[in-house]
């Protein structure tokens, strides 16, 4: 099977300035699906920049704090890990909306994107948001040639 068939990919935050603000996701819904890997690519980080990514989840994305930490899932950016890709898997969570965080602060970082990548799909396949994902192709065996 292609990968691509397994998974739904989902753009929940586009590029955002330099600056120091908490950044938040979109919901991720996991409805249909038992796990998730979020991916959050970073840009230029400055020098004595404070960086921390974590996930929070919730039973009801219309109540904006009804989201809380999920354990364990905080990570620390360092000022020297301009661009890299943090990831945060989480499998099976105990609630339906998911929700990634950067908190940034003293310095400026760039977050370039943040993606889901839902997978375990109860029914196939996978569909990827059409309002956030351009183009996908799935190619079996293909020979040489002009792309």
């Amino acid at each position: 099977m292609n990968l691509s068939k397994a998974l739904s990919v989902i753009s929940v935050a586009n590029a955002s300035a330099a600056g120091t603000a908490t950044i938040t996701s979109a919901a991720i819904d996991m409805a249909n699906y038992e796990g998730v890997l979020i991916a959050i690519k970073f840009g230029a980080i400055v020098s004595g920049a404070v960086v921390t990514v974590k996930a929070q989840q919730s039973s009801d994305d219309a109540v904006a704090d009804a989201y809380a930490d999920l354990l364990g899932t905080s990570q620390t950016v360092a000022d020297t890990d301009d661009n890299k890709v943090f990831l945060i898997d989480i499998y099976k969570p105990a609630e339906r909306y998911l929700k990634a965080i950067v908190s940034t602060a003293t310095q400026n970082s760039t977050v370039e994107c943040i993606v889901a990548y839902r997978y375990g799909a109860k029914k196939l396949p996978a569909v990827d948001d059409s309002t956030t994902v351009g183009g996908s192709e799935t190619h079996i065996s293909p020979i040489e040639g002009t792309a």
